[in-house]
């Protein structure tokens, strides 16, 4: 369970392109959620809903189906590699984005968002799969935050792209231009993303042993805490985002900035990322993420309090946004923390805590977004709950305890140089 992968003497491919690479199979999977924020209100009015909280499917539908289909393509990237499923993932969100630009009805909108979601959820899973392949521990983890640091230029200019195309033409373009930049992505990884798969550690594709090894993960104590922890304070991000435009751009009247907004606030949790990628090595991926989760827990009883009594647009930016920048603390070291076990099996670990994640955390996103009443006060109490039951599976993957460091820094430092197979 816990055997290092197997380090090879050479990796085709730099650490800068490797980062990017893998950003922007996950960017893709944002540029689908968040380039359609600016445009919620022009596709209700043009699909004539009548429910102004039924726009927020659009997003929410996405998110559910995209933690449904995560729970396959570990286990089939543990027997056939991990390139065929990227390719075969991007290939769909090409052909899928097509759909989506000539839906007619919401319905078709709908069913085609959550096929879309269902089939590329590789683009989820196979980052962090590829990611353990290559690293463990906290250097895995530095990884992870590099990762998410280039990923969060996608939240922080896709508003700002699907307001720009909403200037000049209709929200089907939006659609059309996310299919032309999967395009793109297909052909860079067609060309250089080598097989990170070691031979040995190739799984057969039988129900009793893609369970098992699923089983193993959700079985292990050391990890069950985090990723499940990392699915609530997820879902709270989810449930932001799904009434972020109602919220920001109508209640609070921010308008035709709300995409500034919101890339501003994605600038910053880039640069909280790259913070967490310069000092998780030094003092470790548990301290860092324990603190930022105790943080976390703080702001958002600070900002329920606010909330209760009333609150503009300049008290909740700047609260909102360290609530975030927390965020990017916890998640790429839960995510780490929770992987660190599963070598042998790690697409089969990734995808059952991607499921578990995505899953959980889009269903309590899609119910915090329903809550939604005009206020901040559902987003701000469903923060501090999500939060407090993150620290409790904490707490017990920990035994109790917080702030352990397993792994001194010269650990890695010692460590041989991460390889392709």
């Amino acid at each position: 369970m816990t055997s290092p992968a197997p380090r090879p003497d050479k990796f085709p491919m730099g650490e800068l392109e490797f980062v990017v690479m893998m950003a922007s199979f996950q960017a893709l999977q944002a540029l689908a959620i968040d380039v359609m924020l600016p445009a919620l209100g022009a596709i209700s009015t043009d699909l004539r809903l009548t429910d102004p909280n039924q726009r927020q499917l659009i997003v929410g539908v996405f998110l559910i189906c995209s933690g449904l289909g995560s729970l396959f393509p570990g286990a089939l990237a543990d027997r056939f590699g991990r390139r065929p499923v990227v390719l075969t993932a991007i290939t769909s969100y090409v052909l899928l984005s097509m759909v989506c630009a000539v839906s007619a009805s919401f319905e078709l909108l709908l069913i085609a968002r959550g096929v879309m979601g269902f089939v590329t959820s590789a683009m989820i899973v196979m980052p962090m799969t590829i990611l353990r392949d290559r690293f463990e521990g906290d250097r895995m983890a530095r990884s992870q935050s590099l990762i998410a640091m280039t990923f969060m230029v996608v939240p922080m200019i896709a508003p700002m792209l699907g307001q720009t195309v909403l200037l000049f033409a209709g929200w089907r373009w939006i659609f059309g231009i996310m299919g032309g930049l999967a395009a793109c992505v297909f052909i860079w990884a067609w060309v250089r993303l080598p097989e990170t798969l070691h031979p040995d550690f190739r799984q057969p594709v039988r129900l009793g042993v893609i369970a098992g090894n699923m089983g193993l993960a959700l079985k292990e104590r050391a990890s069950f805490g985090y990723f499940l922890g990392a699915a609530f304070v997820q879902g709270a991000l989810f449930g932001y985002i799904n009434s972020a435009q109602q919220l920001v751009g109508e209640h609070f009247g921010a308008g035709t900035m709300f995409p500034v907004i919101f890339g501003c606030m994605a600038l910053v949790m880039a640069c909280t990322n790259f913070a967490n990628a310069r000092i998780v090595e030094r003092f470790g991926a548990r301290r860092v993420s324990h603190a930022a989760l105790l943080g976390y827990i703080a702001l958002g009883a600070i900002h329920l309090a606010l909330a209760m009594r009333g609150e503009g647009l300049w008290t909740f930016l700047p609260l909102m946004t360290l609530s975030m920048c927390m965020l990017s603390f916890i998640g790429s070291n839960f995510q780490a923390i929770s992987l660190q076990p599963f070598a042998r099996i790690a697409g089969a670990a990734a995808s059952v805590m991607a499921f578990v994640r995505m899953v959980l955390g889009a269903t309590l996103g899609s119910l915090i977004g329903q809550a939604y009443d005009g206020t901040a006060r559902p987003i701000m109490a469903a923060m501090v709950m999500c939060g407090g039951i993150a620290l409790v599976l904490v707490l017990y993957s920990e035994r109790g305890r917080l702030f352990r460091r397993l792994n001194p820094p010269e650990f890695y430092r010692n460590a041989p140089p991460p390889v392709s197979h």
